[in-house]
């Protein structure tokens, strides 16, 4: 038996650092949406409990890839004794603040609870993803979220069809580097989902991390200056990648169209939910 399924991306609309947790955890306000450009995944079920990774991936030893970490704490969570060969096609670059890796591997959670017929809940795998990484619960939670905590506290949140130009530095930004940074902002002021939903905000939104980036990675500010010529340009998540938002394609793609050489990019339609929001309930 075999699944192919798709992995979004998500971008952070907005990220705000309030606070850091006793453990060093920050905690984290910020609005994900999810975007069209997608890793596609191929599971193939295996009778004798081993977990494969049948692709490669530069720079990522099997051991320490999430989708096959996931596989192997799903067994041991639930005792399964199948197993799976997983292939990875990526198109979401790594180390670009786009939430590739977690992605995969809540489609892997998703995709093997089917698979392995295991029926556990929405709920039970956002836990489980929660050990594998702060960004997964959101994926396995399906729908565009306001979230808090380090990001697994989440509250959908209806968002406008829009599309984006994201545009992708030809730098990978390591996540944990960017937050022991002492220059970082940690006191932003807290948010109320209700205020946001009525437009009654007293500060602008913004992505906390961006300046240290653009410090750290020129290129980074680089490709925000000019998509900023356009629209309101932003780095997502820890970086690198940047967007802006557009009311529709053909202003995205016009947009694209003018990509100096050198920079690379694509246009992306925000989804309304995760595509595999269905196969997982309660």
């Amino acid at each position: 038996m075999k699944l192919t399924c798709p992995a979004p991306a998500k971008l952070n609309l907005f990220l705000h650092v309030i606070g850091r947790r006793p453990d060093g955890y920050h905690l984290l306000q910020t609005l994900f949406r999810f975007i069209d450009l997608h890793d596609t995944l191929h599971f193939t079920l295996r009778e004798d409990g081993a977990v494969h990774r049948t692709s490669k991936l530069e720079g990522v030893a099997m051991e320490h890839d999430l989708c096959v970490r996931a596989a192997r704490l799903l067994q041991s969570e639930t005792g399964c004794s199948l197993g799976v060969d997983i292939e990875v096609e990526k198109l979401i670059p790594m180390g670009g603040g786009l939430g590739g890796g977690s992605s995969d591997a809540a489609t892997t959670l998703i995709a093997l609870n089917r698979l392995w017929s295991l029926g556990l809940t929405r709920s039970q795998l956002m836990q489980i993803g929660l050990r594998l990484g702060a960004d997964v619960p959101v994926f396995v939670f399906g729908e565009n979220a306001f979230a808090e905590g380090v990001g697994e506290e989440l509250q959908t949140y209806p968002l406008a069809d829009a599309w984006y130009v994201v545009l992708f530095p030809p730098v990978q930004v390591p996540t944990a580097h960017i937050f022991s940074r002492p220059e970082l902002t940690r006191d932003t002021v807290s948010i109320t989902m209700r205020a946001l939903l009525k437009g009654q905000l007293e500060q602008p939104l913004r992505n906390d991390l961006q300046p240290v980036v653009c410090e750290l990675y020129p290129e980074v500010a680089r490709h925000i200056s000019w998509l900023g010529n356009f629209g309101k340009a932003k780095m997502t998540g820890s970086g690198a990648s940047v967007f802006a938002e557009f009311a529709n394609r053909n202003q995205a793609e016009a947009v694209l169209r003018h990509l100096p050489r050198g920079m690379h990019g694509v246009v992306a339609q925000g989804l309304a939910r995760h595509p595999l929001h269905d196969w997982v309930h309660g």
